[in-house]
C-alpha cells in the first residue's frame, strides 16, 4: 500500500481517541487551578478533577492501541480493538518492567544504566499503542476469516486474531528490549551535547522535543532539559527559585507562545480551511482541543490531528516551536510550568523570583499565532494537505437511495470482485482495488463522486459526501456475483 495513503487512514483511526484528549486535559488543568500546590491534596473536588483527568492523559496508550486498531480494521470490530489493548498491555510488561528485562537480558537491575532504566519506565507511550493498534488491525484484516481443523475450529475467525497479536507482541517486546535503550540512550547523550549551546541548544531542544513526540521519545530529551538527569532540573529550580536568574526557565518559556497562541491559531486555519459542508463537524473537535491548550497547554489533541494526515505540517509545527524557543531564551522572557505551557501555569509562574518578563512572552504568543495561522493556511490551501474537514459534498450525490448507489459505484469500480478492500472516512470511500484499469471513472463522476485520488498503486480514495459510510457498507452487502459490464 502507498505510505501517504496508510497514513491517510491512521489519521482518520486517530480521530477517536483524539476526540477523548481534550475532556483529560480539561480535568487536570481545573483541578490544578483549585489546588496548585497540592494537586488535589488539599481539594475533593480538585482530587476527583485530577485523577480523573489522569485517568485519560496517562492511558493515552490504551486509547491509542484500541482507537487505532478499531479505525484500522476493515469492519471495524471489536475484536481488533481488544487485540490492540491486549498486545499492549503485553508490551508494557515486558518492555516497561525492569525486573524482566534483566530476566531477559541477563543484566542485574542494579548494574543496569540509568539510561536503561529511564527508557523503561518511558517505553509505553502514545507511539506504542500505535504501534500494536496497526499490529492488531493488519492482524485482524489478514486472519479474522481463518479457518483451522476442526479439532481446533473453536480458535478460529476472530478468535484468532488475539492469539496471534499477542505472540507478534511478544517478539516486538524482545526486539524494544534491546533496541529501545539504545536509542533512548542516544537522544539522551544527544540531549547533554546540545545543552551547552545556551539559547541555540533551547531551539534545537524545542524542535527535537515536538519532532520525537509521534514516536514517543521526547520524554529521552526531556530527561535531559526539563528533569534531573544532569543536573539541569529546569522546572524543579525554576519553581522553587533555586536556579540562575536568567538562565533558568528557557527550556520552558518558549512552549507557551506555541501551545496556547500558535497551535489554537492553527486550529483556526485547518477550521477555515474545511470545506464548508465539513466545518459543523470538525469545529467541535478543533474547537475543543484549543480551549484545552490555552488553558493547560495539553496540545495532543491538536498535534494527532494533522501529523499523520499532513506530515508537513508537523515539520513546519516542530520548526516554529524551535524557534520560539531560541527567541525566548535569546531575549530572556521566562516564565515556567509544571503541568503544560497553558493559561493556568503561565498566571501562577508570573510573579515567581526567576520569572524574567514574562508579560512579553503574551506578545509573541499573538505574533506566533499569526505565524502559525497564515503558515497554516497558505499550506494547506497551496499543497492541497487533507487535514480534518478538507472534504467537498456535492448534491448530486445525494439523489439516489444509497442502495442504488452503493450497486452504482460497484459496477463502476469493475465489479464486487474488484474490490479488494472496502473503507469510509468522514466523506470518502477508500478502496483497495484488484485491478485499477478496470474504474471507470467517467461514471464515478456522472453518480456524483467529487473527486477521485489516487494514491498509488490499486489504492483510490473516491469522494462521495457525508453518507460515505453508508455507502461503504451497503458496497459490502452488494452480492459478489456484481460484475462490470465489459
Amino acid at each position: 500500500m502507498n505510505i501517504l495513503g496508510y497514513l491517510q487512514q491512521i489519521g482518520k483511526a486517530l480521530m477517536v481517541p483524539i476526540a477523548v484528549l481534550p475532556a483529560g486535559g480539561l480535568m487536570l488543568g481545573l483541578g490544578y487551578a483549585i489546588d496548585p500546590s497540592g494537586w488535589g491534596a488539599n481539594s475533593p473536588l480538585a482530587t476527583i478533577l485530577v485523577f480523573g483527568g489522569k485517568g485519560i492523559m496517562d492511558n493515552q496508550s490504551w486509547l491509542f492501541a484500541a482507537g487505532v486498531a478499531y479505525g484500522l480494521a476493515k469492519d471495524n470490530n471489536g475484536a481488533a480493538a481488544l487485540s490492540g489493548l491486549l498486545g499492549l498491555l503485553i508490551v508494557e510488561m515486558v518492555v516497561g518492567n525492569i525486573n524482566v528485562i534483566s530476566q531477559i537480558t541477563g543484566v542485574p537491575v542494579d548494574q543496569m544504566s540509568q539510561a536503561q532504566v529511564v527508557a523503561s519506565g518511558a517505553a509505553v507511550s502514545a507511539f506504542t499503542g500505535i504501534l500494536m493498534g496497526i499490529v492488531a488491525a493488519t492482524l485482524y484484516n489478514r486472519f479474522h476469516n481463518i479457518q483451522l481443523p476442526t479439532a481446533l475450529g473453536f480458535f478460529g475467525g476472530r478468535r484468532f486474531v488475539p492469539i496471534v497479536t499477542a505472540f507478534s507482541a511478544i517478539g516486538i517486546s524482545i526486539i524494544m528490549v534491546y533496541v529501545w535503550p539504545t536509542v533512548y540512550g542516544a537522544l539522551v547523550n544527544f540531549g547533554i551535547a546540545v545543552s551547552d549551546m545556551g539559547a541555540v541548544g533551547a531551539g534545537v531542544y524545542g524542535f527535537f522535543n515536538r519532532l520525537l513526540i509521534p514516536v514517543g521519545l521526547h520524554h529521552a530529551l526531556n530527561q535531559v532539559f526539563i528533569f534531573d538527569l544532569v543536573g539541569i532540573s529546569d522546572i524543579s529550580k525554576f519553581w522553587s527559585g533555586t536556579g540562575e536568574l536568567g538562565v533558568t526557565g528557557m527550556y520552558q518559556a518558549g512552549f507557551f507562545p506555541v501551545m496556547g497562541y500558535g497551535l489554537p491559531a492553527a486550529c483556526l486555519a485547518m477550521y477555515h480551511c474545511a470545506k464548508p459542508e465539513n466545518k459543523a463537524k470538525v469545529g467541535g473537535i478543533l474547537g475543543a482541543a484549543a480551549i484545552t491548550a490555552v488553558i493547560t497547554g495539553v496540545t495532543e489533541p491538536i498535534e494527532f490531528a494533522f501529523m499523520f494526515v499532513a506530515p508537513v505540517l508537523y515539520v513546519i509545527h516542530a520548526l516554529l516551536t524551535g524557534l520560539s524557543l531560541f527567541i525566548a531564551a535569546s531575549m530572556q522572557w521566562f516564565a515556567g510550568f509544571t503541568f503544560s505551557g497553558g493559561l493556568i501555569d503561565f498566571i501562577l509562574s508570573f510573579n515567581l523570583p526567576l520569572a524574567m518578563k514574562p508579560y512579553m512572552l503574551i506578545l509573541q504568543g499573538l505574533g506566533f499565532a499569526l505565524l502559525y495561522y497564515t503558515v497554516f493556511r497558505v499550506a494547506i490551501e497551496k499543497f492541497d494537505l487533507k487535514t480534518p474537514g478538507r472534504e467537498s459534498i456535492d448534491p448530486q450525490s445525494q439523489k439516489l437511495p444509497v442502495d442504488d448507489r452503493a450497486e452504482a459505484y460497484v459496477m463502476a469500480l469493475g465489479g464486487k470482485g474488484n474490490l479488494a478492500n472496502i473503507d469510509a472516512c468522514i466523506t470518502r470511500l477508500r478502496l483497495t482495488l484488484n485491478d485499477i484499469s478496470l474504474m471507470d471513472e467517467a461514471s464515478l463522476t456522472e453518480l456524483g463522486a467529487m473527486g477521485i485520488v489516487k494514491l498509488g498503486g490499486n489504492n483510490v480514495q473516491v469522494i462521495v459526501g457525508t453518507e460515505a459510510e453508508l455507502i461503504a457498507q451497503a458496497m459490502e452487502q452488494q452480492p459478489d456475483k456484481l460484475v462490470t459490464a465489459s
